[in-house]
């Protein structure tokens, strides 16, 4: 696919030029806007989809909605508004929009959105500054980027700035803040908001009663419009009050997701990549669209050719969760579940397992929206009691938003058990943004006066100790955090062959022998989703007669005695861990080591450098598959 044409010809695009002190559309001025939209949108569905039959996953409808209102001041800035050229969005998983825009500003051939989110493509799951030709600006986490574009528009007098955002976008915390300061300073900010009534998990308007965008802006104090986004002489009006005011302004444009693909109309599957099917019908419905659609009936999944020695099958912990959890609720009476436990999810239901709980256990389960700070603080203040504690689950990278509320949840001596999901950068094309690399954050508690911190940090090495794990910490007290990765993990296997751990039971803050050193040499430290890629790499070295062994350190926060003892007589001690170098167990360690009377080599490796899109290649781009851990091994053994 290298060499092959785009196959939706944008060069078919028509100019426009409007201006915001205008509110008449004309008949013409309408046609071409119609023309623009939907080769637009036929494009954003053709390669969003098309990286989903690769297997990258990706985001169709949002991208698809906004093309209206993308279009519309487009047109303005090419009619010489005074606009910040950027179309800023703060849900950053509509990346699609950005690349098209890129293509259609000619800083990047239209070929290369044939590889959306591939590895090494510049153009990964979110947007990144300085990665991708004409791209001017980060997205970074989902509702994080209206206070950063305040700042924008602080910096450009006389113009306004652009910032698209959705429904869902607008739930987190971030916005209410920076609405508060882009009024009180008088901004001139554009808040152009695609509200779908779609996030992940369902529909807003029926889990969060209430929630209305054009009543909470307006309490902001924003002048704010209400417009149906597929009115486009409507649209157009609405646009041009906005732009044509230098106060802060919103426009909340409705629509249903994904208007007029078929099945999937409304639907909250539309908020990701379009199934292959669906796509290929929206197009033979358009018409014209033979080599699009014959493309996306050749694409076939990026599958790792990759092996490893020394594990075998694979699990799925993230999802797991909910299953096992499942398995203590059940042994509970209904009024006890009710008194005793809350779910907390954060709109993410389906990567974390929390779906499993929603479906068997409905009366303890809570759809929360996408508001991390928040649920955390209510996750903890149900288990602040004696018998009672909150489950909560996110994505792992989420964990650095909510470290205060760690704080607060730590000082009322909480119970919560929480399930950080998509940790480390395994199979993350999102990238960079959605890397869950810093979560030894969650480990910041100091001894309190009458105890001792109870805060924990798990990452299980396979589905067996990720099961045992969870049943075995169900009930403890304080803050325990589990992670797991968004890809599979496959089976740790004995010396034997058999499952290392099968049947064996959990034992919190103790280290695991999963190859010893035999003839006095090093160690290779890890956990999660990176021992089984250091298995493969202890493997080979055996093989080459280098003395290696291997342990599990799957309780982070802990020091096990005797394993630091054992540790401590060897000639060198190597971390490898799929987590932040500067801030993962890595950089503490070594201190361990030293305390414990270590005088050998040290070294460890971790995440070092952004992100290169695509999905298994992520490891390996750090230094994290066999070849780079077995490098590292070298350089000390």
């Amino acid at each position: 696919m290298s060499n092959d044409t785009f196959p939706i010809d944008l060069g078919r695009l028509k100019p426009l030029r409007l201006d915001p002190r205008v509110t008449t559309l004309s008949d013409e001025a309408k046609a071409v806007l119609k023309h623009n939209i939907q080769i637009c949108r036929d494009a954003i569905v053709f390669f969003t989809a098309l990286a989903g039959a690769k297997g990258l996953a990706g985001h169709s409808g949002g991208p698809y909605d906004t093309v209206p209102e993308v279009m519309i001041v487009r047109a303005f800035i090419a009619g010489g508004a005074p606009i910040v050229p950027v179309f800023y969005d703060e849900a950053g998983h509509r990346v699609a929009t950005q690349y098209l825009l890129s293509v259609l500003n000619g800083d990047m051939p239209a070929e290369k959105l044939l590889h959306y989110r591939e590895y090494g493509s510049g153009l990964p799951g979110h947007p990144e500054k300085e990665l991708t030709p004409g791209l001017a600006f980060s997205s970074g986490r989902l509702g994080h980027l209206w206070a950063f574009c305040n700042g924008v528009a602080m910096a450009n007098p006389g113009k306004s700035v652009i910032l698209l955002g959705s429904d869902g976008s607008q739930m987190e915390g971030d916005d209410a803040e920076a609405a508060r300061l882009a009024v009180a300073q008088g901004l001139n900010i554009k808040l152009l908001i695609d509200d779908n009534n779609v996030t992940i998990a369902g529909h807003p308007q029926e889990y969060m009663p209430g929630y209305d965008l054009t009543r909470t802006l307006a309490g902001y104090g924003l002048t704010t419009e209400t417009t149906m986004g597929e009115d486009l002489e409507a649209l157009h009006i609405d646009l041009c009050r906005a732009f044509d005011n230098p106060a802060p302004h919103a426009v909340v444009i409705k629509r249903p997701m994904a208007v007029g693909i078929g099945k999937v109309e409304g639907d909250i599957h539309a908020h990701d990549a379009l199934k292959t099917d669906v796509a290929i019908a929206y197009l033979e419905n358009r018409g014209g669209y033979d080599d699009a659609i014959a493309m996306l009936k050749a694409a076939k999944p990026d599958k790792s050719p990759l092996t490893y020695r020394g594990s075998s099958g694979e699990g799925k912990n993230r999802d797991d969760f909910g299953k096992v959890v499942n398995e203590i609720l059940d042994g509970m009476d209904e009024e006890t579940r009710r008194a005793s436990v809350r779910v907390f999810d954060n709109d993410l239901e389906g990567s974390c397992g929390l779906h499993h709980i929603r479906k068997k256990h409905p009366e303890v389960f809570i759809k929360a929206g996408i508001m991390e700070r928040g649920n955390f603080s209510a996750a903890a203040g149900f288990g602040s009691s004696e018998g009672k504690q909150g489950i909560y689950a996110t994505f792992s990278a989420f964990l650095e938003m909510i470290v205060s509320e760690i704080t607060m949840a730590r000082l009322n001596f909480a119970n919560v058990l929480a399930h950080f999901s998509h940790s480390g950068v395994d199979e993350m094309a999102d990238n960079t943004c959605h890397f869950g690399i810093n979560s030894m954050f969650a480990d910041g508690g100091i001894r309190p006066l009458h105890g001792e911190d109870a805060t924990r940090l798990y990452f299980p090495a396979d589905q067996y100790q990720f099961s045992a794990c969870v049943k075995r910490i169900f009930k403890d007290p304080g803050l325990r955090f589990v992670f797991s990765n968004r890809a599979a993990v496959p089976d740790i296997l004995a010396e034997d062959g058999k499952r290392f751990y099968e049947g064996r039971a959990f034992a919190p803050g103790i280290d695991d022998l999963v190859r010893e050193a035999k003839n006095g040499g090093g160690y290779v430290v890890s956990f999660g989703e990176t021992l089984y890629r250091a298995l493969d790499a202890v493997t080979g070295l055996r093989e080459d007669g280098i003395d290696v062994g291997l342990v599990n350190k799957a309780t982070l926060n802990v020091v096990d005695p005797a394993m630091m003892a054992r540790l401590a007589k060897a000639p060198w001690i190597l971390v490898a861990e799929g987590w932040n170098v500067k801030t993962g167990l890595g950089s503490r360690f070594g201190s361990h080591l030293l305390r414990a009377g270590f005088r050998g080599r040290y070294n460890h490796i971790g995440v070092h450098i952004e992100g290169c899109g695509g999905l298994w290649q992520q490891q390996g781009n750090q230094g994290l598959d066999p070849d780079g851990i077995a490098r590292a091994i070298r350089a000390l053994a």
